[in-house]
């Protein structure tokens, strides 16, 4: 082989290594020196999100209903749910405040579309339950009204809500739930196959629950 032809295939070498080399570099980033914010990434990567599809009441007796994608189970015993708006002045922390009271609706396949209607922003005194002609139903121990269609609704009372950064964590006590037969098993116990609950992604991306795998635990 000529020197050429030896550097020639040295140097393809050496480019298809950098090339390799560059595809698996990872993205480093150091939050200390970030310009922005590191929203994109979290809500991007921290995936998928149980949608908090909250009901209130203000003290003006208007319904609020909004869903809120930071969200999850805190605590089993006693059972408590939380849900964290980025925007503090946002109704539904505020109503909370007020009043002590909100429901936890469960966002399925079948109440996608209005659900993301009620993230519109409406002025205060406008109901998103009558913007999006949702029917309500009746709680059981609070004053908000629950989301009709909704196969599972918590009604909660306000047990803490804790500022973090320029986000609160309203955190609510588990007082009655509601629970569509639907959603129930041969045992009367819910059956999670049939809970076809939808979990928010990023930007205007959301994921069902409908391609589930088991594990079994190791001892």
């Amino acid at each position: 082989m000529s020197d050429d032809r030896a550097r020639s295939t040295d140097d393809n070498r050496a480019r298809s290594t950098d090339d390799e080399t560059a595809e698996n570099e990872s993205v480093e980033i150091d939050v200390d020196t970030l310009e922005g914010s590191l929203y994109r990434v979290l809500s991007s990567v921290v995936i998928p999100r149980p949608i908090a599809w909250v009901s209130t009441t203000g003290s003006d007796g208007v319904d609020n209903l909004a869903p809120y994608s930071f969200s999850t189970v805190a605590s089993v015993s006693p059972p408590i749910l939380l849900f964290a708006p980025v925007d503090d002045q946002k109704d539904s922390p505020q109503n909370v405040e007020e009043t002590g009271e909100f429901v936890f609706n469960l966002v399925t396949e079948d109440v996608v579309e209005p659900m993301n209607e009620t993230a519109a922003t409406l002025p205060a005194e406008e109901s998103e339950f009558d913007h999006v002609g949702l029917e309500r139903a009746a709680s059981t121990t609070v004053e908000p009204p629950r989301v009709a269609d909704a196969k599972a609704a918590f009604e909660c009372t306000h047990h803490e809500t804790i500022e973090v950064g320029g986000s609160v964590l309203v955190l609510g006590e588990v007082q009655y739930v509601h629970l569509d037969q639907d959603l129930l098993g041969d045992d009367e116990k819910v059956d999670v196959a049939n809970v076809d609950a939808v979990g928010r992604l990023a930007g205007s991306m959301y994921a069902t629950t409908q391609d589930r795998f088991g594990l079994e635990r190791p001892p």
